[in-house]
C-alpha cells in the first residue's frame, strides 16, 4: 500500500521519463500482439494509469498533476520506442486532461467527480454537425478515427463547425458526448497502428451538450485559466503526435543499431556490416534528423513557455512559426524511418521482424493531419508576406 502511494506522489520529469523508458522492453515485446488484436490492452492501460501518465496534465482540482505539456511530449518520446499503437493511445487518452482546463468546470466535475481516472475519447475532424438550442448544443453526425475509444467509459470530445443559417461558419467547436450517446463503428482496418482500436464513433440521432461541456477550439483568448492551459490548442494536440512520432523514429534507431551490430554481409567483402560506410552513413544521418525534430518540439515549448510562464497569450507570430515547426517533425521522422528501412534490406520485410510494423506505424502516423507540412509552409510563408493567416486557423475572425 505505502508503494502505490508513493508511486501517486507528484514525480518529477526525470522520474516519469525513467517511469516511460523501464517499460519499453514490455511494450516491445507485445508489439505485434497488439497489431494483430487491434486494440491495446486493458493492462497496458492500467500500467500507464499506475505511473501516473494519465495525471500529467490533468488539472489538480480533478487529482492531476498539472504539469508543463512539455512533461507529457517526453514521455511520448520515450514509449513510441515500446509499442507504438500503445504509445499512441497515451498520447490521445492523455492529452484530453489538459483540454479540460479550457472547459467549465463543470465539465471536469460531470467526468471525474467520482472517479479521476476515467479516460475520454475523442475526433476531432469536423464530421458531425451542431445547433445550438436553449442551454446548450444538439450534436449529431459520425466521426472516424477515434483512437482508444474501447478504453474511455468517460464518453468523447468531438468536433464539428458551427454554421450560421446561410451555412456559413460561424466556429469550431468540441462537444464532451457521453458515452451512452454514441456507438462505437468497429471499421478500425488500416496498414499500419492497427492496434489503437481508433474506431468510428456514431451519435444516435442527436445528442444534447450543455453549454459548459463545450468550447471553441480556435478562440484563442484570454482567461483565468491555470498558466499550464494557456497554450495555443493546437500547440498542445499537435506537439503531442508529433512527439509520439519521434518515438517512433527513435524505436526506428534502435531496431536498426541492433540489427546491424551483428550482421555479417552476405554478398561484396566479408566482414561486420557496420563497417559498411553507407550503413553508418544512413543511421548517422537518420539519428540527426530524429534529434533535429526532437529539438524543435523542445524549441518550440520553450519559446512558448517563456509567454505562458508570464500569464500571457503566445503571439500569433510565434504561434503561426511554431505550426509548421511542429507539423514538420513527421516528415523528419518518415524521411529517417525510411532511409533505415531500406538500408535494413529484404530481411526487413518479414512479419518477424519488428522493423516493419514501426515503418508502418511510421506511414499512417505521418499521415496524420497534424503532421501535414505541405500546406502549413504555405501558411506561413502568406503570413510572411504580408497575406495573414487563414480564418479559423489561429483565431475566430474579428467579426466574431
Amino acid at each position: 500500500m505505502n508503494a502505490i502511494h508513493e508511486l501517486m506522489q507528484e514525480p518529477g520529469t526525470a522520474e516519469l521519463v525513467a517511469r516511460a523508458q523501464a517499460m519499453i522492453p514490455a511494450l516491445r515485446a507485445k508489439a505485434a500482439e497488439v497489431e494483430q488484436a487491434r486494440t491495446v490492452p486493458k493492462e497496458t492501460i492500467d500500467a500507464f494509469r499506475a505511473a501516473g501518465f494519465f495525471k500529467i496534465l490533468q488539472p489538480r482540482r480533478w487529482g492531476g498533476w498539472e504539469m508543463d505539456p512539455i512533461v507529457f511530449s517526453r514521455v511520448l518520446m520515450e514509449l513510441g520506442r515500446g509499442c507504438p499503437s500503445s504509445a499512441w493511445n497515451l498520447m490521445i487518452l492523455g492529452v484530453h486532461q489538459w483540454e479540460f482546463g479550457l472547459f467549465d468546470p463543470r465539465a471536469g466535475d460531470d467526468m471525474w467527480a467520482r472517479d479521476p481516472d476515467i479516460l475520454i475519447a475523442s475526433s476531432y475532424a469536423p464530421f458531425g454537425k451542431c445547433r445550438p438550442v436553449e442551454g446548450g448544443w444538439m450534436v449529431s453526425g459520425e466521426w472516424k478515427t477515434s483512437s482508444g475509444c474501447d478504453h474511455a467509459e468517460g464518453g468523447a470530445i468531438l468536433g464539428a463547425f458551427w454554421l450560421d443559417d446561410a451555412g456559413q461558419r460561424r466556429d469550431y467547436r468540441s462537444f464532451v458526448v457521453s458515452r451512452s450517446d454514441y456507438e462505437i463503428v468497429d471499421d478500425w482496418h488500416v496498414v499500419g497502428l492497427g492496434g489503437t482500436g481508433s474506431k468510428s464513433v456514431r451519435i444516435r440521432g442527436e445528442a444534447f451538450v450543455p453549454d459548459y461541456r463545450s468550447h471553441s477550439i480556435v478562440d484563442y483568448r484570454m482567461s483565468a485559466r491555470a498558466t499550464p492551459y494557456l497554450y495555443p490548442f493546437n500547440q498542445v494536440f499537435y506537439a503531442a503526435v508529433s512527439s509520439v512520432i519521434v518515438g517512433y523514429a527513435r524505436g526506428m534507431v534502435d531496431l536498426y543499431i541492433e540489427q546491424m551490430m551483428p550482421r555479417q554481409n552476405i554478398v561484396g567483402p566479408a566482414g561486420a556490416a557496420a563497417q559498411n560506410p553507407y550503413v553508418r552513413d544512413k543511421l548517422g544521418n537518420a539519428a540527426l534528423l530524429v534529434r533535429s525534430a526532437q529539438g524543435r518540439l523542445a524549441q518550440v515549448y520553450q519559446e512558448a513557455s517563456a509567454y505562458v510562464g508570464r500569464g500571457e497569450l503566445v503571439p500569433l507570430e510565434s504561434r503561426v512559426y511554431h505550426f509548421l515547426e511542429i507539423q514538420r517533425c513527421g516528415k523528419d521522422c518518415l524521411d529517417a524511418s525510411l532511409m533505415l528501412w531500406k538500408k535494413l534490406s529484404a530481411r526487413a520485410i518479414w512479419l518477424t521482424n519488428p522493423a516493419q510494423l514501426w515503418m508502418r506505424a511510421m506511414l499512417v502516423a505521418g499521415n496524420h493531419i497534424t503532421q501535414n507540412e505541405d500546406d502549413t509552409a504555405g501558411v506561413l510563408g502568406g503570413y510572411l508576406l504580408g497575406q495573414g493567416v487563414p480564418p479559423f486557423m489561429f483565431d475566430l475572425p474579428a467579426a466574431q
